[in-house]
């Protein structure tokens, strides 16, 4: 992965643990909303925040779509960081 890729996708990592509490309003503002677990849907916008960053960086930075070899080694990232994510997450 290009290595301001990466340095984009780790800083959202930092950002998105940081500022758990936007992703708290957002869960407690839609908790009208039927989801089988709270904690799972506030997991899912977290990681649909990252994603986000990843795919746009690479847009931005390498003006292409990520590569298959790109994506599997922001998987494995996100695979490393999402106990530390999840983790804060339960603590709101």
């Amino acid at each position: 992965m290009d290595a301001r890729v990466k340095k984009a996708v780790l800083s959202k990592i930092d950002e998105t643990v940081s500022n758990i509490d936007e992703i708290s309003k957002i869960r407690h503002s839609l908790a009208h909303i039927p989801v089988g677990s709270q904690d799972d849907f506030a997991f899912g916008i977290a990681i649909g925040r990252i994603y986000n960053s990843f795919h746009y960086q690479t847009r931005r930075a390498l003006k292409r779509n990520a590569t298959e070899e790109e994506f599997a080694e922001f998987l494995e990232i996100l695979s490393k960081q999402a106990g530390n994510i999840r983790k804060v997450l339960k603590q709101q």
